[in-house]
């Protein structure tokens, strides 16, 4: 016999999975021995108040032995002689998407600009060693895309559209630690991903599929408004419909599009910096403690979403225990992100910070029409590049001397490797960003005591939120709305915000693309 029980337990108890069984006994009224074991099936952190509890749906197996599976596996069969389809780009999108092309009866064609997640290791390390940008192969573009590089967080607010359960177990099979299917925010964690994304390459592989890496689309080849297939810089032609996974920063695609005059538009997205706290600071915020963490809690995570001179200003990708990373795909740029390690155990926590913004916001932009945002994004990024002194150097400044418009004189150490040079941020980042980030970070210093401070640094830019253009589709058909058989997928396509929601988009516009090759 199963049964299944809500617990409200302190965070000591929830540590160890004796006491878990103690307390499951006791409140099914049930002598301690006839429990075989129990599981946990959800986990999440009460943080609310000063007393933390952890709150915990727990399986008791009564009288049997447990030996339900830890995740629910998926059958990919082998597609070598089926009809093919084409997929650019191998992130989170591109992936889930070819591995459900699979389980479709369809034979993908993986064409990634960047190389594999091994080999993509060295050159992001020439970044942070030696300031040296390869375009083609950096914290953006590579196998695993951008989501390789971001702490592997598996949460998403997109449940509506598409079966997360589905990717966490897809996640799980090919090498994930299943306890992302029973906390309430999963992580992987960066120095976990690489491998998983391996194994996800060899299922498509072993399948039947092909991957092709150091091979960027050039341009895509239809006729009557049909999609025929790509043609790439190798010289290499591959004929199919395609699935346009190509990730947010491939601003080559855009401006491609663009003058292949295939239908785009632009979109608003998000800047602003990435605030870098010490992670103790958070950890006593957020837990209500001087201690922090204590032995049992992890790293704390936090998130806010305040109005600000009529503009939503919101936390994004938070990274508690982890490390700020440049993420510049080409020349004349400074761009930073953050990732953790599965163990979250650096001594920073880490947090974009960002003001969304619109087109008509910018209206000297609106010259370049739908590229208006993607140049102002391009300028963003060089200036933030020239205050850096033209380098992978990132601007910064002490939080607190921001908001009072003070230039600072010392900078607190840093997790971001390149270095920091002090810069009066200020004076040379947008108004329009700039005040209401200051108007934000006041109010969030107001309800979150300690958190507006200056051990707390920030580092420019963060620019790579979402995309700035939209490549437009049919809801329904999930193709372009004038060229058939070009399905635009993720993030890259305007249509999704994080790994989660990349590869569930990727898997609907693999059902989409699928449904159409059986009317064919």
């Amino acid at each position: 016999m199963q049964k299944d029980i809500d617990l409200r337990i302190s965070p000591k108890e929830a540590a160890d999975i004796e006491m878990v069984k103690q307390i499951f006994a006791s409140q099914a009224d049930m002598p301690l021995q006839n429990i075989s074991s129990v599981r946990i099936l959800r986990r999440s952190i009460d943080a609310r108040q000063r007393n933390i509890f952890i709150n915990l749906k727990v399986r008791g197996y009564i009288d049997e032995v447990e030996n339900d599976a830890q995740f629910e596996s998926t059958y990919y069969p082998n597609v070598s002689e089926c009809p093919q389809a084409i997929v650019v780009g191998a992130g989170p999108a591109g992936l889930f998407a070819a591995l459900r092309l699979i389980e479709l009866g369809v034979r993908p064609i993986v064409v990634e600009r960047g190389k594999n997640v091994r080999d993509r290791k060295r050159d992001t390390a020439l970044m942070n060693r030696e300031h040296v940008v390869n375009p083609e192969s950096n914290y953006c573009f590579g196998e695993g895309g951008a989501g390789a590089y971001s702490d592997g967080k598996l949460y998403t607010r997109s449940k509506k559209r598409g079966n997360v359960e589905k990717i966490l177990n897809v996640f799980c099979q090919h090498g994930a630690h299943p306890s992302i299917l029973v906390d309430a925010h999963p992580h992987i964690g960066t120095d976990k991903l690489s491998g998983i994304i391996e194994k996800m390459r060899v299922q498509i592989i072993s399948s039947g599929g092909e991957v092709h890496f150091q091979t960027r689309m050039s341009k895509l080849i239809f006729e009557n408004n049909e999609i025929k297939g790509i043609e790439t810089n190798t010289g290499k032609t591959f004929l199919g419909q395609v699935i346009l996974a190509t990730g947010h920063s491939a601003r080559d695609v855009y401006y491609m599009l663009y003058d292949q005059k295939i239908k785009i538009e632009a979109k608003g997205l998000a800047v602003g910096f990435r605030i870098e706290h010490p992670a103790h600071l958070i950890d006593q915020i957020q837990y209500h403690c001087v201690e922090g963490r204590g032995e049992y809690l992890p790293a704390a995570e936090y998130s806010f979403v305040v109005q600000a001179g009529d503009r939503g200003v919101y936390s994004f990708c938070m990274c508690p225990g982890g490390t700020v990373v440049p993420s510049a795909s080409g020349p004349k740029q400074v761009v930073v992100n953050g990732m953790s390690p599965s163990n979250r155990g650096s001594r920073w926590s880490n947090s974009g910070v960002v003001v969304e913004i619109h087109p008509e916001d910018f209206p000297e932009y609106a010259k370049y029409n739908e590229l208006a945002l993607l140049k102002f994004q391009e300028d963003l990024e060089e200036l933030a590049w020239v205050h850096g002194g033209k380098t992978q150097v990132a601007p910064a400044q002490r939080m607190l001397d921001f908001v009072n418009n003070k230039i600072s004189s010392s900078l607190p150490d840093s997790s971001y490797a390149p270095g920091i040079v002090s810069s009066p941020m200020h004076e040379w980042m947008p108004k329009f960003v700039s005040s209401r980030l200051q108007e934000a970070f006041k109010k969030v210093g107001n309800n979150s005591k300690g958190y507006l401070t200056n051990e707390a640094l920030l580092l420019a830019v963060e620019s790579r939120t979402s995309s700035p253009v939209r490549v437009v589709r049919d809801r329904e058909t999930m193709q372009h709305v004038e060229i058939q058989g070009l399905y635009p997928c993720g993030e890259g396509a305007g249509y999704a915000g994080g790994i989660v929601s990349a590869a569930m988009d990727g898997e609907r516009c693999a059902e989409a693309l699928a449904a159409k090759m059986k009317e064919i």
